[in-house]
């Protein structure tokens, strides 16, 4: 089974939808709302933008999580 390849704009919640195990790193980041449409149709970029945190550094996390 192939694995999937998050980039700065995947929207997050094809990234829940394709691994849930994936929400720490959301949460981890001060992201609490993950069951919000808006927070959900974000890029991962955008939402990194909103909380101040690095976008490669989460792909980067993110990816290497998937690849497990």
């Amino acid at each position: 089974m192939a694995t999937a390849t998050i980039t700065k704009d995947t929207i997050i919640g094809d990234i829940l939808d394709l691994d849930d195990t994936t929400a720490p790193y959301f949460l981890e980041m001060g992201m609490h709302c993950l069951g919000c449409p808006s927070a959900r149709g974000e890029t991962l970029e955008q939402a990194c933008a909103v909380h101040g945190v690095d976008a490669e550094e989460l792909v980067k996390k993110i990816n290497e999580h998937l690849s497990k």
